[in-house]
């Protein structure tokens, strides 16, 4: 296989993955106060969001270099 057809699989699965994902979210716990035997924290979830712009980008461009990886054969 050539590595623009790698590349190209790679980035339609991306592409995908964003579309149907969304976002990733990750907790974080954070100590509010520490004072000894006494600790008091929250834990904090955070999303970043992926933009559907990208996802599409990224799917074109997989296609593209799929196509192009098919045609140099």
């Amino acid at each position: 296989m050539k590595t623009a057809t790698i590349v190209g699989i790679l980035l339609i699965i991306l592409g995908v993955v964003g579309f149907a994902v969304g976002g990733i979210s990750f907790t974080h716990e954070k100590k509010d106060v520490d004072m000894g035997p006494v600790q008091i924290s929250h834990k904090q979830t955070k999303t970043v969001p992926i933009s559907p712009i990208l996802s599409t980008v990224s799917l074109i461009a997989g296609v593209s270099l799929m196509v192009v990886g098919v045609r140099s054969t």
